[in-house]
């Protein structure tokens, strides 16, 4: 009796032993999920090539497709009002895909995968890209600072945002789901009218519905008191140089679908001399976090 007693408890004891480090692996399972972002499966085009359209025409036969018109919106890097004062425009041949295959950024940058969430502007190509532990979340256009105001490059992070306010150019300006990078110079991105080119006062002008998401997607800063910073929001990287005096860069998709395209290396050389900064501001917003009851 007494050794199937023995032989009992020793069961019950690889069992205890066994469930405990089931649950230290699953524990550590969804640490791990939650770290890392799982990419998103996004539609891919049978095949992507451009050509020039006339404007006029090409809305006559496609003014009620609207998933057609915002990827062509996002292509010339305008919005509806002003699509439509273009004389000739960029066209896709294919329309099947998602609108990340038909702008620059790169699906996936490994470099940023301990970043929990990063805004990257690109001068050169009038974009923008959202991502998530080094996953692409969310792309479209921007029209950023005209060559007299150009918008200022390197890492920013957001601080206040409203969802309506009005420029410090012209008190006559009314920028909608405005999120400030740059609290000294005013700058930051909101909704407003995109020509197609950079025109702004050295903001990031965007099309309503990434404004939004934007806004809604960032983080604000966390103020110790009215003079002091005690968490910085989301950082923004901004990158490049626009070349004023010459074609809009899109306009070489005709004859190069992949002209315009990022690589995820140039986005890691962009990002590599911010990468410490962010992570330790990442580390303060979450040691606040988690400090809150």
């Amino acid at each position: 009796m007494k050794k199937l007693y023995y032989t009992s408890n020793i069961f019950l004891v690889l069992v205890l032993v066994l469930l405990s480090s089931c649950k230290k692996s699953e524990s550590t399972e969804t640490k791990e999920k939650t770290k890392h972002r799982k990419a998103i499966e996004y539609k891919k085009p049978q095949s992507v090539e451009f050509h020039l359209e006339k404007t006029k025409e090409w809305l006559k036969i496609n003014e009620a497709d609207s998933s057609k018109l915002q990827i062509a919106y996002a292509i010339n890097r305008t919005d509806k009002a002003n699509f439509a004062k273009l004389d000739s425009v960029v066209i896709p041949s294919d329309f099947s895909g998602d609108i990340v295959y038909y702008l620059p950024f790169p699906l996936h940058v490994a470099a940023l995968g301990e970043v929990s969430k990063v805004i990257i502007f690109s001068y050169p190509t009038q974009a923008f890209a959202a991502y998530e532990n080094g996953e692409l979340v969310y792309t479209g256009p921007t029209n950023m600072g005209r060559k007299k105001d150009p918008t200022p490059t390197g890492l920013f992070f957001t601080n206040w945002k409203a969802e309506k306010t009005t420029s410090t150019f012209n008190d006559e300006w009314d920028l909608k789901w405005n999120f400030n990078i740059e609290n000294k110079l005013g700058v930051g991105f909101h909704e407003y009218a995109l020509p197609g080119y950079p025109a702004s006062h050295s903001c990031l002008r965007l099309q309503e519905k990434d404004a939004k998401y934007l806004y809604k997607w960032a983080d604000e800063w966390i103020l110790k008191d009215k003079e002091n910073v005690k968490v910085k929001g989301t950082p923004v990287i901004v990158f490049g140089s626009y070349n004023f005096d010459g074609p809009k860069p899109w306009l070489q998709l005709v004859k190069d679908p992949k002209a315009l395209d990022i690589s995820e290396s140039e986005i890691e050389t962009q990002a590599k001399p911010f990468i410490q900064k962010i992570l330790d501001n990442q580390k303060v917003r979450e040691a606040e976090q988690t400090a809150k009851p």
